[in-house]
């Protein structure tokens, strides 16, 4: 893909997966609430934000992830706007895109994918919003580390699986241009 990151096509793949981000997020997810917080999310709204940071790089995983976030939040509140989850969002496109960076050869390898997925993941999904959620709202750990840990278990190898099928597809579609 073509990594030049202000490019005018660029920005309108960002505008499609911050799009994607907040309709898989706020609309096309089970959420859960309780105490006037959302203490759970069911979905796929991460992985547009993911899938910008391995595409295209860090820096763009990040802005898909920040104003996701952000839009999402305005659009369908669940509590009150806390720049942590912020940040967190952020994390989940930068972070893959970092890793991915390190890899010198074969980027669409599932491996490869998985380990850059995974670690992201882990630090923002498992760790980092369960902490926030007892920071700010006192929920303990116990019971958003299990839960979370579980359903990860199951959506980094699929989100591994999608990037590297999508990635297969669009490299034959840049390759007929």
């Amino acid at each position: 893909m073509d990594k030049r990151r202000l490019s005018t096509k660029n920005m309108v793949y960002y505008a499609i997966l911050m799009a994607l981000n907040v309709v898989l997020t706020r609309v096309g997810s089970i959420r859960i609430g309780g105490g006037g917080v959302e203490l759970v999310r069911i979905g796929f709204g991460g992985y547009p934000i993911i899938f910008a940071g391995i595409a295209f790089g860090p820096l763009a995983g990040g802005i898909v992830g920040t104003i996701g976030d952000i839009v999402g939040h305005f659009m369908s509140p669940m509590g009150p706007y806390m720049p942590h989850f912020t940040m967190t969002a952020a994390l989940t496109g930068i972070i893959p895109g970092i890793v991915m960076m390190l890899f010198k050869e074969n980027k669409n390898s599932f491996w490869k994918l998985l380990v850059a997925i995974g670690i992201g993941q882990v630090i923002t999904s498992v760790l980092l919003v369960p902490y926030f959620m007892k920071t700010l709202f006192s929920v303990p750990l116990v019971t958003t580390i299990p839960g979370r840990a579980i359903s990860q278990a199951v959506q980094i190898p699929l989100y591994a699986f999608i990037t590297q099928t999508i990635q297969k597809r669009l490299s034959v579609v840049y390759a007929n241009e």
